[in-house]
C-alpha cells in the first residue's frame, strides 16, 4: 500500500492533542459542576450521566478524525493495466561546467543551483524525452535523450568543473553536441536549453545557431549570473580556499553576457532568460515548451494504482452515525411493580 498525497499523514500528530482537548473539557466540566454543587447533590444531579458512555463518544470522534486524514491521502493499492498514449517532444539541456560556474554570485554557486532548478524541471515533465550536455571549452553528450528520468538524474549528479579538460566555454561546440543527439529526419518537436553564464570563446555560435534554426530546433537560452563581474573560487594550497589569477596576479573575475545568448535564441524563435540571485528561469522555460504542440510518441501499457480512500471514507461516516446513536445517559431501570390482576 501506498499514498499518493502522503503529505496528509503528518495532520495525524493533531489526533493525541484533540484526545487531550476532549479529556480537558471532561475535566473542566466535572470541575466547574463542583464549583456549584454540594457532592451529595452533585451525586443526585450526575446520576443519570454515565463517563464509560462520553468516553466512547470521544473516541468514536477522534478514529473518525485519524481516518477522514488517512482518506485525505489517498491509500492506494492493487493495480490495474491501461493502455496510455504517450505524447511529448525531446528535449536537451547543454549545461556550462566551466570553471566560472563555480562564481557565487547566485548560491550555493552557479553551477550547484543549475542542477537543483534542473531537477525541478524535470519533475514536472510527462512524457517528454530528455538528454544532457556538459560543456566548456569542449562538449559531450553526458546523457543520450531517455524518458527514464531516474537515470537522468543520475547523469545530471556528476556534473561538475574539471569534468571537461578543455577550459574555457565554447557554446557552437555545446549546441552541435546538443543537435547530434536529436533523432535525424524530424524538423520540429525538439528544443534545447542552454544554460550559461555566457561567456563564449569559440566566435561560432550564432553560425550554429542558424544551422539549429533550419533543422527546426528551439533553443532556450538561459544566462546565470550577475551582470558585475565576480571572482571566481578556486581550491588553494592547503585546501584554502582562494580566487582564480590572471598572469599578473591580479583576481579573474566574470560576468554575464546576455547579448549573446539573446541572439542564439531569436535565431532559433526561442527566448533569453536571465536567472538572478533570488529567481531562477527554468520553470517559465517549461510554461513555454508546455504550450508548444507534441508529437503522439508510441503507446505503452502503464500500471495504476486503485485508489482506495472510499473505504476509510465509509469508515468514518459510520463512526460519526454511531456516535450520534449512543446516548451519554445511562439507562436507568424502572423497578418492577407486578403483573396487573
Amino acid at each position: 500500500m501506498r499514498f499518493a498525497d502522503p503529505s496528509f499523514l503528518w495532520v495525524l500528530c493533531a489526533v493525541p492533542a484533540l484526545l487531550l482537548f476532549f479529556a480537558w473539557a471532561l475535566w473542566r466540566r466535572a470541575a466547574s459542576l463542583r464549583r456549584f454543587a454540594e457532592p451529595a447533590m452533585l451525586k443526585r444531579l450526575s446520576a443519570g450521566a454515565s463517563l464509560p458512555r462520553r468516553l466512547l463518544k470521544m473516541a468514536l470522534l477522534a478514529m473518525a478524525v485519524a481516518l477522514l486524514i488517512v482518506a485525505l491521502a489517498r491509500p492506494q493499492w492493487g493495480s490495474r493495466m491501461e493502455l496510455v498514449q504517450r505524447k511529448g517532444l525531446d528535449i536537451v539541456i547543454a549545461v556550462d561546467v566551466s570553471l566560472s560556474m563555480l562564481a557565487e554570485d547566485i548560491r550555493p554557486d552557479r553551477l550547484a543551483r543549475s542542477k537543483q532548478e534542473i531537477v525541478r524541471f524535470v519533475d514536472r515533465l510527462e512524457g517528454d524525452r530528455i538528454g544532457l550536455v556538459a560543456f566548456a571549452g569542449d562538449a559531450f553528450l553526458q546523457s543520450p535523450l531517455t524518458s527514464d528520468y531516474g537515470a537522468f538524474r543520475i547523469f545530471l549528479d556528476v556534473l561538475e568543473p574539471g569534468l571537461i579538460d578543455a577550459p574555457g566555454t565554447d557554446l557552437a561546440r555545446a549546441m552541435e553536441a546538443g543537435l547530434k543527439a536529436f533523432p535525424p529526419g524530424e524538423s520540429k518537436y525538439r528544443v534545447m536549453i542552454l544554460l550559461t553564464d555566457g561567456e563564449d570563446h569559440g566566435g561560432r555560435a550564432l553560425k550554429v545557431a542558424e544551422d539549429a534554426a533550419r533543422e527546426g530546433v528551439v533553443i532556450y537560452t538561459v544566462g546565470i549570473g550577475s551582470l558585475a563581474g565576480v571572482p571566481i573560487p578556486v581550491p588553494g594550497p592547503g585546501g584554502q580556499r582562494t580566487f582564480k589569477r590572471d598572469r599578473q596576479g591580479e583576481i579573474v573575475t566574470t560576468r554575464l553576457d546576455p547579448e549573446l545568448l539573446m541572439q542564439i535564441a531569436r535565431k532559433t524563435g526561442g527566448e533569453f532568460y536571465h536567472a538572478q540571485p533570488g529567481r531562477y528561469e527554468l520553470l517559465d522555460v517549461l510554461k513555454k515548451i508546455n504550450a508548444m504542440e507534441r508529437r503522439s510518441l508510441d503507446a505503452e501499457s502503464v500500471a495504476r494504482l486503485e485508489e482506495r480512500y472510499q473505504l476509510p471514507l465509509a469508515i468514518v461516516v459510520g463512526l460519526l452515525v454511531l456516535e450520534m446513536l449512543v446516548s451519554d445517559r445511562r439507562r436507568r431501570r424502572r423497578p418492577w411493580r407486578g403483573r396487573f390482576s
